[in-house]
């Protein structure tokens, strides 16, 4: 796996209003919206690079309005694929059909961007609003609440980097090469957790998380897109399991196939038989760019916000990945927290607005969970004569106009 080189590092700043710890795209995105609003904010990042292993791709429409705000989300869908219609067919058959246009006047369509280009984009508004903001290879050790402030430490990766509080002024000790270890403090009013699904933060604060593994693996790749299906997004109902086909930039097509174990050291060709095996269009192994197994976890912390620090994100709740919905449940996690922040910041009393949100909050991880089980369950194998009958029910369900409206509602998180 590749990794893109980033800008040299600099060291934290030894207070700031808002520390986010995580630097992927939701920390981003919320540091985003919090400079937007004159906040000082500080995110670190533990990854000293940013990984060019594309993960989540699928961008909902409550996000891309979210995205709006923080002015990105038109560079995004100029660059992404819109995808304004599902399909789902089975042994070579139309099944039904979704139009997500129907879903939302402003956005009516799911965009596709890896998330590579998800976070560069988010990245690159965040460092125009504040160059610093972001700090790499910091890994936070420890933290202390004391009722006014939040104290953090940790350690940089890189040893001989500069402070930008103190530009301008001789700094002695910079050594030029890396070395691993150099300690740091930040001191900040409020600090997010935006650290992912094994959340150190949420571990230091001793919040509980409710996990639970669920049975379904699966196995993913990006592949040239010889389909011929567009900007299209097609789920395979097939007997030995779902597959799912979606278009990405570039002329790529993500696949996704359930499988009976996790196949942890398939390779490319592996992946393609599958595909064949089960719709009969094969892949071409030597075009793939990507390839992941992976199983399903979900969590749901107990508390949201514990003291002056708040979780969000994968920290908060983790969703099954079928579905494309965790990455969306962050941004939008970020943008109900913001505006509290901006307000307690100004000195006003927001302890009902934080309530509210962990409640709100939690809610919708509750009901995005269910969602991607169900879709879990639909996808799983079953006995050719079931299938048959069961998606002789969805296509009569899906000429009932107001039932597809609601599926492509419900899809697009709305």
């Amino acid at each position: 796996m590749t990794t893109l080189q980033l800008p040299h590092p600099i060291l934290p700043r030894t207070a700031t209003d808002v520390a986010v710890v995580g630097g992927g795209p939701v920390g981003i995105f919320l540091a985003v919206l919090l400079a937007q609003a004159g906040v000082s904010v500080q995110v670190l990042e533990q990854r000293r690079e940013r990984s060019e292993h594309s993960r989540a791709i699928g961008i909902h429409p409550p996000a891309l309005a979210a995205l709006t705000q923080a002015g990105v989300a038109k560079e995004m869908s100029s660059e992404g694929v819109q995808i304004r219609r599902g399909e789902a067919r089975s042994s070579g058959r139309p099944v039904a059909a979704v139009d997500f246009s129907a879903a939302s006047s402003e956005f009516p369509y799911v965009l596709t961007l890896p998330q590579l280009r998800t976070e560069a984009i988010l990245e690159a508004r965040l460092r125009e609003l504040d160059p610093h903001a972001l700090v790499r290879g910091a890994k936070v050790d420890s933290l202390h609440d004391d009722g006014s402030r939040v104290l953090l430490r940790g350690t940089t990766g890189f040893a001989g980097v500069p402070r930008p509080e103190l530009a301008g002024v001789a700094q002695p000790g910079l050594a030029g090469e890396a070395q691993p270890g150099r300690p740091f403090e930040t001191s900040a009013r409020i600090t997010v957790a935006a650290d992912g699904a094994r959340s150190p933060v949420r571990r230091l604060l001793g919040t509980s998380c409710r996990t639970r593994d669920l049975p379904d693996t699966y196995l993913m790749g990006d592949f040239a897109d010889t389909t011929g299906d567009g900007p299209v997004g097609v789920l395979y109902l097939e007997s030995g399991g779902i597959v799912e086909s979606f278009p990405l930039p570039g002329g790529i097509r993500r696949w996704v196939a359930h499988t009976d174990t996790l196949l942890s050291g398939a390779t490319a060709a592996d992946l393609a038989a599958l595909v064949a095996e089960r719709t009969g269009v094969r892949p071409d192994p030597a075009s793939n760019t990507m390839l992941s197994a992976f199983s399903v976890r979900t969590g749901l912390a107990r508390d949201l916000v514990r003291g002056r620090t708040v979780l969000i994100g994968d920290a908060a709740h983790e969703v099954s990945p079928i579905g494309g919905q965790g990455m969306n449940l962050g941004w939008l996690d970020a943008a109900e927290l913001a505006p509290i922040i901006v307000a307690s910041l100004r000195g006003e009393d927001v302890g009902a607005a934080l309530a509210a949100f962990g409640r709100n909050r939690r809610r919708a991880a509750v009901v995005a969970s269910l969602q991607a089980q169900l879709n879990m369950v639909l996808g799983r194998p079953l006995a050719p004569r079931l299938l048959a009958a069961r998606n002789a029910g969805l296509s009569r369900l899906f000429r009932i106009r107001a039932a597809g409206n609601l599926v492509a509602r419900r899809f697009t998180m709305q």
